[in-house]
């Protein structure tokens, strides 16, 4: 039966990964742009008008959004029926990226509003103890692909393969704690 399982819950464990992923490579990207655009104002704002809800109604800030895109993906589903398979990819990808920037910047707003409610705590952090255990279900697998690739490499290649993952881990800065 653990044989069975196993290729599901690593195939869970990727798809997870990716939306983390996506989730730890837009928030920088939402932040610049906040940074660029007039959005630290509305964000400002936000929270100032977010700090005078009581959390049930902050959790109704937060799937706002989540309602809105909503309808784009079901236009995404329905250009797949008619057969525009290459636009409805473009859609698709186009609603997760913007949901998932949206949600990151809403949830920067509302987070500690929130976790003031025992079952979203639990849920934040389950969902926090899930990603580690995606991570310890995909590690070994990322090194042996990485040790693999490596092998077949020129050296010239590994050197610049290294500082790359070098001023990778520079940007993004040292793994969150949970």
């Amino acid at each position: 039966m653990r044989k069975i399982l196993r290729p599901i819950l690593i195939l869970l464990a990727i798809v997870f990964l990716i939306e983390a992923w996506l989730w730890d490579q837009l928030q920088p990207v939402v932040a610049r742009v906040v940074d660029l655009l007039p959005l630290q104002r509305v964000k400002a704002a936000m929270a100032r008008w977010v700090e005078d809800l009581p959390p049930p109604a902050t959790l109704i800030v937060f799937v706002v959004p989540l309602l809105v895109l909503f309808p784009i993906k079901l236009f995404g589903l329905w250009l797949i029926t008619e057969g525009q398979y290459l636009s409805a990819t473009g859609v698709l990808i186009l609603a997760k990226l913007v949901g998932l920037a949206v949600t990151a910047f809403v949830f920067d707003v509302t987070r500690e509003k929130l976790l003031l409610m025992a079952w979203f705590r639990t849920v934040y952090f389950r969902v926090l103890v899930w990603r580690r255990w995606a991570r310890g279900m995909l590690d070994p697998i990322k090194r042996r692909i990485r040790r693999r690739t490596r092998l077949l490499m020129p050296q010239r290649s590994q050197r610049a393969w290294r500082l790359l993952s070098r001023i990778r881990r520079r940007m993004h800065g040292p793994e969150p704690a949970a």
